[in-house]
């Protein structure tokens, strides 16, 4: 259940950067959903490997790098996904830091709740 919630707010929170976002383009709500699960895939099996091929990087900027391999993933995402449009780099920077706070505000509202 919480795995479908997060599809769900990702989905959501795809459409309304699409909007907001400069260089960010979704056609549609089928283009976002199919956005939030390859986004999934890519952050369970991408994102390990990328990790521990540029752990000296992170290492070294103190985990700062983690923001470019967020960066990447999206534009894995955009080369994936027909109706998904990133512009460059920056654009997906820019989406990846503000789709993961929409993320954890969300993700941290669902766990007080629970409590």
């Amino acid at each position: 259940m919480k795995t479908l919630i997060k599809i769900f707010f990702t989905t959501i929170f795809v459409l309304i950067l699409s909007h907001l976002l400069p260089g960010v383009r979704v056609t549609g709500w089928e283009a976002a959903l199919l956005v939030a699960l390859v986004l999934g895939l890519l952050n369970i099996f991408v994102k390990p490997i990328l990790i521990i091929l540029t752990l000296p990087a992170t290492i070294f900027t103190l985990g700062l790098f983690l923001l470019v391999i967020n960066a990447i993933i999206i534009v894995l995402c955009d080369a994936l996904v027909p109706g998904f449009d990133v512009r460059n780099f920056w654009s997906a920077l820019l989406f990846s830091i503000v789709l993961s706070i929409c993320q954890s505000l969300v993700s941290g509202v669902s766990e007080r709740d629970a409590k």
